[in-house]
Formats: C-alpha cells, sequence, structure tokens
C-alpha cells in the first residue's frame, strides 16, 4: 500500500510516500522544510516532489494521511485542503492522524512515559502523555508550560526543546511529525481499509480573529 503522508500542524512542512506492508513502514521519499510561513507554499510542490523522490505519480497512491493537529488555524487548513484536494482528484481515502500520536510513533521505546509538546505559540504548548508502550494516555490538551504539572522526565516535540527547563524534562527525537510516523499512526485503519473519519482540524482553542460585531445605530439628536 502506497500512502502520501501530509503534516502543516508545526513549522515543518512535511510531506512523504510511505509503503506500509503489514508491520513494515518504509519511507520511499519525502520533502520536510521547516518554516512556519510556508505552509500553503510549499506543501503541493513537496507532495508532489515527493512522490517523484519516490518513483511514483500520485495515480499510483492507496491512500492520504493528513496530520489533523493540533496546531494553529493557518497551518492545519494548508495541509488539510490540500490532502482533501488530493484524495477527491484522485478518488482515493483520506485518513485523518492526531500529529502528536504522529511525533509518539516514531519515539524509540525506552521503558518509560513520555510526553509530546509541540510550540502552541502565545507562549503555551500542545501536549499529551504516552504510557511506555507509546499509548495516549491524557490528551491533547493546550497549556502554559509552568501549568503543566507531570512527572513525567522525557518528552518529544519541539515544545520540549523550547520549555525543557522550565517543565523540567529531557528531550528527545522526534522533533516533528514525520511521514513514516504519520503512516505508523494510522496503520490500523489503513490495514483494514476502513471508512475514513471526518477531517475535522484540532484547534483546541478559539482563532485570534473574530466575527465583527453589528455596528451600532446612529439616531439623530
Amino acid at each position: 500500500m502506497l500512502v502520501l503522508a501530509i503534516d502543516t500542524s508545526t513549522p515543518a512542512v512535511t510531506a512523504g510516500v510511505v509503503a506500509l506492508d503489514g508491520d513494515r513502514v518504509e519511507t520511499r521519499g519525502d520533502r520536510v522544510t521547516v518554516d512556519p510561513r510556508a505552509h500553503g507554499e510549499l506543501i503541493t510542490p513537496h507532495a508532489l516532489a515527493a512522490a517523484e523522490a519516490a518513483g511514483v505519480t500520485l495515480k499510483d497512491l492507496d491512500a492520504i494521511v493528513v496530520g489533523v493537529g493540533p496546531g494553529p488555524f493557518t497551518g492545519l487548513r494548508a495541509g488539510m485542503a490540500t490532502a482533501a484536494a488530493f484524495g477527491h482528484a484522485l478518488g482515493v481515502p483520506v485518513y485523518p492522524v492526531g500529529s502528536l500520536d504522529a511525533i509518539a510513533a516514531d519515539v524509540v521505546p525506552g521503558g518509560k512515559p513520555f510526553l509530546v509538546l509541540t510550540d502552541a505559540r502565545r507562549r503555551e504548548v500542545y501536549w499529551a502523555a504516552y504510557d511506555a508502550s507509546g499509548t495516549r494516555t491524557h490528551g491533547p490538551d493546550v497549556q502554559r508550560p509552568a501549568d503543566l504539572e507531570t512527572d513525567v522526565k522525557a518528552a518529544a516535540g519541539d515544545g520540549a526543546i523550547l520549555y525543557g527547563a522550565v517543565l523540567d524534562v529531557q528531550p528527545i527525537e522526534p522533533r516533528f511529525p514525520s511521514p513514516a510516523g504519520l503512516v505508523k499512526a494510522a496503520r490500523s485503519v489503513l490495514l483494514a481499509k476502513e471508512t475514513p473519519a471526518p477531517l475535522t482540524p484540532l484547534y483546541l482553542r478559539r482563532p485570534d480573529a473574530a466575527e465583527p460585531s453589528a455596528p451600532k445605530r446612529v439616531t439623530a439628536p
């Protein structure tokens, strides 16, 4: 099974073609650029370049996996809209994946629980907790690092690098979701060929922009 994996929930613009065969997950081609302002500009070229690097065309794909966050509105919208457009054009299913779960899927087992933290801006982190097997036990949530109470001492994701000292955690790899991690997180539904869940973004907080209120009525004196 050939899967196009896309994620734009972090500063990394990520696309890759991954071969899935039972428990075997192999990245055939990928393109990753860390630029928080280039999601909309780069995600489609990255997907096309990843397919070319894998020696396939988009018509060879069996499915698409896309990270649905948590993440900022603009970044998530770019990746999810691209994945939905490709899926519609190619007639293949598009599976949503939690981006924190995709990072967790790439953590090398160490026999201990760990966190995944990504930068939520505003001096906050998106986070989730996982047991030693990589199963999520809490989250996802958004919080100020200073308010996050935990006894866990290891954390993956770029938020662990930014706020490791505040949280007293040891940063571990990976920093961002990878194409292979996205496919690992969706492996069971991909292999079962289940009907995809709706593509619902995880924003976890209200957007900065707000709909303007109605104009005040002006009455003559």
